[in-house]
């Protein structure tokens, strides 16, 4: 495969330009660009944006796709997942993370932040498959302080481990959530992570009851808890973030914390929907995108997230004006970059290349008079035509190497879960 590619001829921002690619970074944005060394792609009928960032998600959980069906979130949890996930194995957690990988690119993802076991086997697959990634070793103890040695010891392993793993896949520290942690290993993996300038991933406020515990168990909402706890800073993601007050939301934006909105698995468990996306923007709060695990969401869309985002804050704010198609996208793209410190989620020139080509010769798309409208409120995720990371051409004319063995394999594992 060349390191050179040219676009030709593709829409972007209303107009037809070539994009010239070289490693893994884009050189060159202009018309009429010449190459004669390049693997050429043509535009004609087709558009360009930044590739998808899904800024939330576990993403072997494709395993379990439809194996835990209206339940709430704390039965799902305890009752469904946790039991179901002791049967995991390295193998699993492989072929799960290939299928997610796949599920993205054929959706147009090319970055996910997971949060899932068997660190080895995640990277290897997502390294093979060429997505960008954060993978995070978890924090979970629910509260069995007899477990925090082994924890601390795998951490610190894990961590030695990702020197290997390449440009593609960073560590983080995972830290499940403030109900599911004792406060000794919230304590410790926050340090871990501030000594080693990693990233914390965390679940905050996901549901109400969540809140209603935390303030009876420690007199304080999630969001203050971890504040007392020295936790939130400029390197935490939070996901979900639901029910926040102002008090909370005032202890985010001053720490700089970045949170992830999963409208389509927090309304499948009725965690809630009234995500106050435009408070937190208004205060500075930088906010992103996720689709959660397909055990809750059932899959790794972002384009579905996108338009159910949309729908239900025009809907419950009772505001057609809330939740502009320019901010949606920055949602899953721009702002998901900044969240994590990669110059991705843009075009322009100098960025890595990332990219995410879409077919708009279709009805979908007829009158084009407005892409991004076509794109998220008419069109699907089948528009999705070719996909380029790291400079690195992925999918194809929807053709991805090697599909046909990753379902194979999924098949024949899941009923191990079973």
């Amino acid at each position: 495969m060349k390191d050179t590619i040219l676009i030709k001829d593709i829409l972007f921002n209303n107009s037809k330009i070539d994009i010239l690619i070289k490693g893994n970074k884009i050189a060159k944005i202009a018309p009429s660009l010449e190459c004669s060394s390049c693997e050429v792609i043509n535009g004609n009928g087709k558009a360009i944006i930044p590739g998808f960032m899904n800024m939330h998600t576990h993403a072997a959980m494709t395993l379990m796709r439809g194996i835990g069906e209206d339940m709430t979130l704390k039965d799902w949890l305890f009752n469904k997942i946790w039991p179901t996930e002791q049967k995991l194995d390295g193998e699993l957690i492989y072929w799960g993370t290939k299928l997610a990988c796949l599920e993205m690119l054929k959706t147009g993802t090319t970055f996910f932040n997971d949060q899932y076991w068997y660190l080895e086997e995640a990277v290897k697959a997502t390294a093979e498959m060429g997505l960008r990634s954060i993978q995070p070793y978890v924090i979970l103890d629910l509260g069995d302080r007899s477990k925090a040695s082994k924890i601390k010891e795998e951490c610190t392993q894990a961590w030695e481990n990702s020197k290997r793993w390449g440009p593609l896949n960073s560590f983080a520290i995972g830290i499940h959530a403030p109900y599911s942690v004792s406060e000794e290993m919230i304590v410790w993996a926050t340090n871990f992570a501030k000594e080693r300038d990693l990233l914390v991933h965390i679940h905050v406020s996901e549901t109400e009851s969540e809140n209603q515990e935390s303030i009876a168990k420690h007199g304080l909402t999630p969001t203050a808890y971890l504040d007392k706890l020295g936790v939130l800073g400029p390197n935490v993601i939070a996901a979900h973030c639901l029910w926040i007050d102002n008090d909370d939301m005032a202890i985010l934006a001053k720490r700089g914390v970045k949170v992830v909105h999963n409208i389509n698995s927090n309304l499948k468990i009725a965690s809630g929907y009234k995500f106050r996306y435009n408070e937190f923007r208004d205060s500075g709060v930088v906010v992103t995108l996720g689709t959660d695990g397909c055990a809750s969401s059932n899959n790794l869309d972002m384009l579905e997230t996108m338009k159910t985002t949309a729908l239900l804050q025009k809907g419950w704010r009772g505001d057609a004006t809330a939740m502009p198609i320019n901010e949606l996208m920055d949602l899953s793209t721009k702002n998901a970059g900044v969240a994590v410190g990669v110059n991705s989620g843009v075009i322009e020139e100098g960025a890595l290349a990332d990219l995410t080509i879409i077919d708009i010769d279709n009805y979908a798309f007829t009158p084009n008079i407005n892409l991004y409208a076509n794109l998220i409120y008419s069109a699907n995720s089948s528009c999705v035509n070719t996909v380029i990371c790291n400079g690195k051409i992925l999918m194809r004319e929807r053709k991805v190497k090697g599909q046909e063995e990753i379902l194979e394999n999924v098949n024949r594992l899941y009923k191990k879960l079973l």
